[in-house]
């Protein structure tokens, strides 16, 4: 496959690829979590509405950068070879334009419709993924996803500081869970498409070190991201609900961990990597319905 990206007019739909709607919207549950847990009862809803649109388009904005970054990269892969700009569907220089567009616009929303120190962090955060992630980490070391992961780590925080304005320990238990979660979750996705990887000479870790050390070092992640998920539950931030769910939750994914080390399944690695999704998603829930339950009791 040629490596020249050449226009073409694009869609609608192409730039919204480009924002990767999916993981921003896993994001934003765990921004609206942060939010929700923050008070007692409900948070203002206007504060809710903005906030939820500025980080959108903040994360989105970043996304768009590591497109056009990530252009000749995705073009090698299978995974991602039919991606807006390495598909030429879209060009570079627009692109920029548009990541520019809605990223001041998003932090334009946070700074003067919820504040400042909002917009802050939503900024360091598009720095870190956009830039040292997106342009350095992702191409300089085998724990790129350790270290930039952080960066994908913070929503909750985002949400709190939202509604609060202030940094606590509480959200950063949030931001813990979600840094332990994604080596697990993007290692195992790396596992699934070894080869990809390394045709596009990306050190990943089941690259530069093998699958069998990489399924190892996913079910060290696993137990310690089932510690960490404790945590809410030992600080009094959550209650027997979540405290139940984060047991099963992490019950499953140990299951699929120890499945991708013992070869028990040949689609283990998909299969965990789907899984680490659902638990996300499911943690987070549990803390929001665990919220409100503790309350009405």
């Amino acid at each position: 496959m040629s490596d020249t990206i050449t226009a073409v007019a694009p869609s609608w739909r192409d730039y919204l690829e480009l924002c990767k709607p999916r993981v921003v919207a896993l994001m934003l549950v765990t921004a609206a979590v942060g939010m929700f847990l923050a008070v007692p009862g409900l948070p203002p809803l206007d504060i809710v509405v903005y906030a939820t649109l500025g980080i959108a388009l903040v994360a989105s904005s970043a996304a768009v950068v590591n497109h056009v970054a990530d252009a000749q990269i995705d073009a090698r892969m299978a995974r991602t070879r039919n991606r807006p700009i390495a598909q030429g569907r879209v060009a570079p220089v627009p692109a920029i334009a548009f990541s520019a567009l809605i990223g001041i616009a998003g932090m334009a929303i946070l700074t003067y419709l919820v504040n400042p120190l909002t917009a802050w962090l939503n900024l360091a955060s598009w720095v870190g993924y956009g830039l040292i992630y997106t342009l350095f980490l992702k191409r300089a070391t085998p724990q790129n996803i350790v270290i930039g992961g952080l960066f994908g780590a913070t929503p909750p925080l985002f949400g709190w500081v939202a509604v609060t304005g202030s940094i606590e320990t509480a959200p950063l238990l949030l931001v813990l869970i979600i840094f332990v979660w994604t080596p697990p979750h993007f290692w195992a996705l790396a596992l699934d498409r070894l080869e990809d990887y390394t045709k596009a000479d990306v050190p990943m870790l089941p690259v530069t070190h093998g699958e069998s050390h990489t399924r190892r070092y996913i079910f060290f992640y696993t137990l310690t991201l089932i510690a960490a998920s404790l945590a809410p539950y030992i600080v009094g931030l959550s209650g027997t609900v979540y405290l139940v769910s984060a047991i099963g939750l992490g019950t499953g994914f140990l299951y699929w961990a120890t499945a991708l080390l013992r070869g028990w399944r040949a689609d283990a690695a998909i299969r965990t990597f789907r899984y680490s999704i659902v638990y996300l998603g499911g943690l987070f829930l549990a803390l929001l319905v665990d919220h409100y339950t503790m309350q009405s009791w």
